[in-house]
């Protein structure tokens, strides 16, 4: 029964994903797109690779922050070759395991802990760095001439006070096991955002984009916001619409916002893919 209706929550993610996908590019001129494409400028674009690969390596470290202070003393070689193999699992098989799901159950097998304190430093971690794109987005905000941002600019600097009090008074209540490396990990996730910031800023260089750029890094961050929620399978799709119709609102070419959007996508999904030698021979986990 649980398998049946773990199949039936993937086919409605995919359905969904391809409904979405298909609502944007019957709005936008896919030819435009594609030109925009064909025309990307490639030593940006390998910067823009760089980047996010360095992203997702210090997302990895963060990650191991946990395990190291549940007395995992995973390797980082190690850890490293987990997360690829979850970034797989979660773009290229929605169907099957989960990454997340896989990285907890090899993790409680292997060092034999409580399912809940793994699960709960997974949380933490996909939170903490939901936390940083918030802020970011504040920040960026601040620097958007759009009239509601003008109009209601005062409570940006609470707003983000806020957020980040609420998520540090979350990890000492619920999180203690973990809480001494809250601000560390938390310093982790502002390098995280910051690499990926910088990858779609390379982006926009690679399409020759030099205006709107703070507005287009501002819908980058949403959309990676909304692309979290776990209602398409890896975010395809609801990326998209973010970009389209956050686009409209700010006055940005929606062509060139799905084009930074599909960009952004085969990165990731090149990334994810070196995730697959160590589904073929899984990695062992090896401490410090």
């Amino acid at each position: 029964m649980a398998n049946l209706r773990k199949k039936v929550i993937t086919a409605l993610k995919i359905a969904f994903s391809a409904l979405l996908i298909y609502l944007v590019f019957t709005k936008v001129d896919f030819v435009e797109v594609w030109g925009i494409l064909k025309s990307i400028d490639p030593i940006f674009l390998t910067a823009a690779l760089v980047f996010f690969i360095i992203s997702k390596l210090l997302s990895a470290f963060r990650l191991n922050l946990y395990f190291h202070e549940l007395a995992i003393p995973l390797s980082h070689v190690s850890n490293i070759k987990l997360y690829l193999l979850g970034m797989f699992y979660n773009l290229f098989l929605p169907g099957g395991i989960g990454g997340d799901a896989y990285k907890g159950y090899l993790i409680k097998k292997t060092f034999q802990l409580k399912t809940k304190k793994v699960v709960s430093v997974l949380l933490l971690d996909r939170l903490s760095g939901l936390l940083l794109l918030f802020v970011y987005a504040c920040i960026l905000a601040l620097l958007l001439q759009h009239q509601i941002f003008v109009s209601y600019r005062f409570l940006v600097i609470p707003l983000i006070v806020l957020s980040v009090l609420i998520f540090w008074w979350l990890n000492r209540s619920f999180f203690k096991f973990v809480f001494p490396v809250f601000w560390k990990s938390t310093a982790f996730s502002a390098m995280v955002q910051l690499a990926q910031l910088v990858s779609v800023w390379f982006i926009l260089l690679a399409m020759g984009i030099s205006i709107e750029t703070t507005s287009y890094l501002f819908v980058f961050l949403i959309s990676s916001i909304v692309a979290v929620l776990p209602l398409t399978v890896g975010g395809i799709g609801s990326r998209e619409v973010t970009f389209y119709y956050f686009s409209i609102w700010l006055g940005l070419e929606q062509d060139i916002s799905i084009t930074i959007s599909m960009v952004f996508f085969l990165i990731t999904a090149l990334t994810s893919l070196m995730g697959i030698v160590y589904h073929f021979k899984k990695p062992q986990l090896h401490t410090v």
